[in-house]
């Protein structure tokens, strides 16, 4: 292969990686919300931030690996992945018949960290992705409409299935998709979603959330959608690879884009 042609290839790489980071950021305002782990109606302060349009999809993550080949299939420690790692892809380099548009899914918290530095973002924390989240196609908050959480719940009386959906079905208000009826998605702070000052214990925290027991303090309780959320999250050790656990990236406001 010619110096000429080697060069060129790389930088066709360099481009296509680029191109990757492209992902669309939406503006969430922020402000005052009420968060389903508030007591009481309380309400918590949210900033201004960016979020992702739409989860990672496969064929993003794919690039992401060929990029950084330390979370390659079969290369990421135990300690970062456990063995479940990509397990749905056909090979490393080949996540076989999935849908190259649809969630990535069975990557664990690191290297969803890992992926969202690439991008020059971070993971949202959990009030940010709750926010996102109350809105439907025209308000901000449809929390209330108990037509609104009827048809969200329905996602989880579904089976599911090995073949996801392309992304960018149904966006909000905020112009965000796929909040609902796809995957779970890592926040930044999932494992302290149920630390109270009454349960501060690893294996305390984990017995609250997989008996449910946690949500009797919860502040949103007919919003079951949200609190089996909730639960699946902290249930979860970082290193942890789900079939159903995707992700998608946050900005603060004051962040440029790359």
């Amino acid at each position: 292969m010619s110096a000429r042609l080697t060069l060129a290839l790389a930088c066709c790489g360099l481009l296509a990686w680029h191109a990757a980071r492209a992902a669309d950021y939406e503006a969430v305002s922020g402000g005052a919300f009420r968060s389903a782990l508030s007591p009481d109606g309380a309400t918590v302060t949210v900033k201004p931030y960016r979020l992702r349009a739409r989860p990672v999809t496969n064929g993003e993550f794919l690039r992401f690996a060929q990029a950084h080949p330390a979370w390659r299939r079969g290369v990421v420690p135990a300690l970062y992945a456990g063995g479940g790692y990509l397990a749905d892809w056909r090979a490393a380099d080949d996540f076989g018949d999935l849908p190259a548009d649809a969630p990535v899914t069975r990557v664990s918290w690191h290297a969803a960290r890992a992926y969202c530095r690439s991008e020059g973002a971070r993971l949202p924390a959990w009030h940010e992705w709750e926010m996102a989240a109350a809105a439907d196609a025209g308000r901000r908050d449809a929390r209330d409409d108990p037509q609104w959480r009827a048809r969200i719940l329905q996602w989880y009386a579904q089976p599911t299935g090995r073949l996801l959906a392309p992304v960018g079905r149904e966006p909000n208000v905020w112009g965000v998709s796929d909040l609902h009826g796809s995957i779970y998605e890592w926040v930044e702070d999932f494992n302290g979603l149920f630390v109270t000052s009454d349960s501060r214990s690893q294996g305390e925290q984990r017995t609250l959330a997989t008996c449910g027991a946690a949500a009797l303090s919860l502040g949103d309780r007919e919003n079951y959608a949200i609190l089996m959320r909730i639960a699946m999250l902290a249930a979860l050790n970082a290193a942890d690879t789900v079939g159903t656990v995707g992700f998608r990236c946050a900005r603060d406001e004051s962040e440029e884009r790359p």
